[in-house]
């Protein structure tokens, strides 16, 4: 990896991967407006302020990424490359299965299938996996940075986000994070 990265606009640059947070996030908005979801953003009663900017600033790290990934080309042939890409697939894999599981989630129940079962945050750590390949892919410690703050801020986030659930969901919520792992894991089976 170099500390200073080369420069330069190619059809074979970072962007091609970077449209999948972008896609991510506008397709859940449309499914948790459609399931009228309560969002982060707005926050809880007990929301600092703190909470309110990691919860922000968690969103606006994406556009600084998608504009450096348009300058960033991949390491085409490299073992960065080779390594990194089947990482980033995992990612972008694992995202669209958590989409699958959000849609396919009726809107009065919490989410606890599929991924969900494994990781109560299961975007988050696909997303950490996403811009951990990418950042191996292009050989670029300034998108490893990018990558370890959005995770910073996500898991901030997290609590906020499993606030809000509680409320919301309130007892099957409750029983379902004793079940489940926070970030991942085997989930412990019912009778625990």
């Amino acid at each position: 990896m170099s500390l200073i990265p080369t420069f330069q606009i190619g059809l074979w640059n970072a962007w091609i991967f970077m449209l999948q947070p972008v896609v991510t996030t506008v397709i859940f908005l449309r499914i948790a407006i459609k399931k009228d979801l309560p969002s982060p953003d707005m926050g809880t009663a007990d929301s600092s302020l703190t909470e309110k900017i990691v919860t922000y600033a968690s969103k606006l790290i994406l556009l600084p990424a998608l504009i450096y990934s348009i300058f960033l080309p991949l390491k085409l042939g490299t073992m960065w490359f080779y390594i990194g890409l089947p990482v980033t697939l995992v990612g972008i894999i694992a995202g669209a299965v958590v989409l699958v599981n959000w849609a396919a989630t009726p809107n009065d129940k919490p989410v606890t299938s599929g991924l969900y079962r494994y990781s109560r945050h299961p975007m988050y750590v696909s997303e950490f996996v996403f811009f951990l390949g990418l950042a191996i892919a292009t050989a670029s410690w300034l998108f490893l940075l990018i990558g370890i703050f959005f995770t910073i801020v996500s898991v901030a986030s997290a609590k906020e986000e499993e606030q809000i659930t509680r409320e919301k969901y309130g007892d099957t919520y409750r029983e379902y994070i004793n079940r489940a792992p926070k970030w991942i894991g085997i989930p412990k089976s019912e009778g625990n």
